[in-house]
């Protein structure tokens, strides 16, 4: 049996669990967020003990992958809705900057004309300063989603480190031609 599927998903106070069908309906503080999960996977809420129990119905290996990935996106959904997720981004590089235009992201990182990114909804975006871009949200997939899309514009190179990048991610660095000196 699936270590992850087989754990139960507590539910803390002040979130609700609706359960229709195959479709699971988690409301909280931060939000509100829907899931449809698959018929080989049965899902049940014990109102009483506040937890949700993820089980499958047969034993195939892809009932058995879906048992611990339906476990933890609920799991997710209920972090979402109570405390949210977030991803942060930094920018290096001179002149790289990047603000809120709007409801729209500008970038301006090296570009002849500024990048604008509008977020999907229910991700919320701050910048609190001009190199720092923060992603907030509910919904654990579309804030990842968003922060990968940043991301992309413009990815850390390897010779100067320049770009955007997630906070804390180490880049690896190559050697330039003038390092390898002449041969």
């Amino acid at each position: 049996m699936s270590r992850i599927g087989k754990q139960p998903v507590p539910v803390p106070d002040g979130v609700q669990i609706n359960l229709d069908g195959r479709r699971i309906t988690v409301e909280g503080p931060k939000g509100r967020l829907e899931f449809e999960h698959h018929r080989l996977v049965q899902v049940e809420y014990d109102p009483d003990q506040r937890v949700v129990r993820v089980s499958r119905r047969e034993e195939s290996g892809f009932a058995r992958a879906l048992h611990g990935l339906t476990r933890k996106l609920i799991a997710n959904m209920v972090e979402g809705v109570t405390k949210g997720f977030e991803k942060r981004l930094e920018i290096h590089g001179v002149g790289y900057s990047a603000r809120m235009q709007g409801k729209q992201l500008r970038l301006d990182v090296g570009f002849a004309n500024p990048v604008l990114l509008t977020p999907p909804e229910g991700v919320q975006v701050e910048v609190p300063d001009a190199t720092h871009i923060v992603v907030r949200g509910p919904d654990k997939q579309k804030v990842g989603e968003f922060a990968a899309q940043v991301r992309r514009v413009r990815p850390p190179e390897p010779y100067k480190g320049k770009g955007i990048r997630y906070e804390g991610e180490q880049i690896r660095r190559k050697a330039g031609k003038k390092a390898l000196g002449a041969r």
